[in-house]
């Protein structure tokens, strides 16, 4: 069997075998490299170990011997699913996802294990909120209603969601008694506006996290019963009032750099009629896009400041026929524009989508069956899971073509060996999900993460 190994961490890899051939000899892998090998019939497992290369050594591909420690990871080689990530120790370095080229063709994709729970610890102040890529949960608090407005597990309520790197919140609210609570459709959600606040509240204020930030979308779930102003003023009202009060929040009609908003709250309002109910008015509502079209398949643009905000909410599918072209508009938005426009750009996403009868929110996020061996339908985060780790291990292209160079006796000589550099893509924006634990156990969520780390350029997007 071919397998490709892509090595997209800063560590030199120590890459061995098991059973152990004659010789005990593995290879080293330099960062940001992959290397096409055709595995001995007898090999079930890898053995993977960060190695220790001389500093001046120009050798990006050598041979090594033993090993001095427990491998960090061991890699069993039974590959069925399409994709999947492995289960490793909880102090293992790494990610490791393994996918399927060909039936006989594998990959490897080896990333950093970041630490979702503070990962926006890591980035510089100077970067605008425009250039990063934010995971994001739409309608984050749809906990019941299943199949037609359930959203989210609820095995993955508001808490385990932040703590899990997303970072862009979707609330729709209505009134009820003169309060707001959490609703979706006809279907109420039985949290209310005010212990939202006081999770985020928490989240910000514990010493692990208080420098992230988070984006809070707010929409109105009520608007044919509950008079614009009446749920702007209790929005505004609410928000004063409940933890942190005025102090968590960035209310400025503009992008912020991620300096600014460390350990607050940025709002995306999709209400607010004139804004009367604000200081500053329409200004003072955070992010405040004029239009929203519905569920434009096309996508639509509007401009904030400067920034190009290019947004993609195509929700009303005909049917779960139409996953594949959902998958492909909602992913291409998060590639950089055509011809590099001068002037910031912001990318906002919605992978989630629904339709009656055909396209409820579950089989449209998760698919049905047995997608990954071939059997069933992909959901839309498969697939977005998929594209991510195509664009994050080099597209697959050259790890392809160096496979068919392979030798039976690949382990024993490396000049029978094609090893090349892995070029990073630039995906930024923010990516909102249905379901986005799903599948493997929040397996796409960490991609989303990793691609803040790549195709990164000192002195662009407010790179330092």
């Amino acid at each position: 069997m071919r397998l490709t190994v892509v090595n997209q961490t800063a560590d030199t890899l120590a890459i061995f075998p098991a059973p152990h051939n004659d010789t005990g000899t593995g290879y080293c892998l330099s960062s940001s490299s992959c290397l096409a090998i055709l595995l001995p019939p007898t090999c079930n497992t890898l053995h993977l170990e960060a190695a220790c290369v001389p500093a001046d050594s120009e050798s990006k591909f050598e041979p090594v011997v033993g090993l001095d420690n427990e491998p960090s990871a061991v890699i069993p080689l039974t590959f069925g699913a399409k994709w999947k990530t492995i289960r490793l120790r909880e102090d293992c370095p790494w990610r490791i996802y393994r996918g399927r080229i060909t039936r006989r063709h594998h990959k490897l994709t080896i990333l950093p294990r970041r630490n979702l729970a503070s990962f926006l610890s890591e980035m510089p102040d100077s970067l605008p909120l425009s250039a990063l890529v934010l995971p994001g949960t739409h309608d984050t608090m749809a906990f019941y209603g299943w199949p037609i407005s359930q959203c989210q597990s609820p095995e993955t309520p508001l808490e385990v969601q932040l703590h899990s790197g997303i970072r862009v919140l979707d609330v729709r609210l209505a009134v009820v008694d003169g309060r707001l609570i959490a609703y979706h459709g006809i279907f109420p959600q039985r949290t209310s506006f005010q212990t939202i606040l006081g999770i985020i509240h928490a989240f910000l204020t514990a010493p692990p996290t208080s420098r992230e930030t988070l984006v809070l979308s707010i929409k109105q779930e009520d608007f044919t019963k509950t008079p614009l102003p009446l749920f702007s003023r209790l929005v505004h009202d609410e928000i004063m009032r409940g933890p942190g009060g005025r102090d968590m929040w960035f209310l400025e009609n503009r992008i912020p750099k991620l300096g600014e908003v460390r350990g607050r709250v940025v709002m995306l309002s999709r209400f607010g009629g004139d804004g009367s109910e604000w200081e500053g008015g329409l200004e003072g509502l955070g992010i405040h896009p004029t239009a929203w079209p519905d569920s434009e398949k096309e996508g639509f643009t509007w401009t904030l400041k400067g920034t190009l905000v290019r947004t993609h909410d195509w929700y009303n599918i005909p049917s779960f026929l139409h996953i594949p072209e959902k998958v492909e508009l909602a992913t291409q938005i998060l590639l950089p524009p055509p011809n590099n426009p001068p002037f910031p750009v912001l990318n906002i996403t919605f992978f989630s989508a629904a339709s009656f009868p055909l396209a409820f929110p579950p089989l449209v996020a998760k698919g049905f069956g047995w997608p990954r061996w071939g059997m069933g339908i992909e959901g839309v985060n498969g697939r977005v899971g998929s594209w991510l780790l195509d664009k994050l291990s080099g597209g697959g292209k050259s790890g392809a073509d160096a496979g068919k160079k392979g030798s039976r006796r690949s382990w024993e000589s490396n000049k029978q060996q094609e090893q090349r550099m892995v070029e990073d893509v630039r995906i930024r924006g923010w990516a909102l999900m249905d379901y986005y634990a799903e599948p493997d156990y929040g397996a796409v969520v960490p991609l989303l993460v990793e691609c803040n780390y790549r195709g990164r350029k000192k002195g662009e997007e407010g790179w330092e």
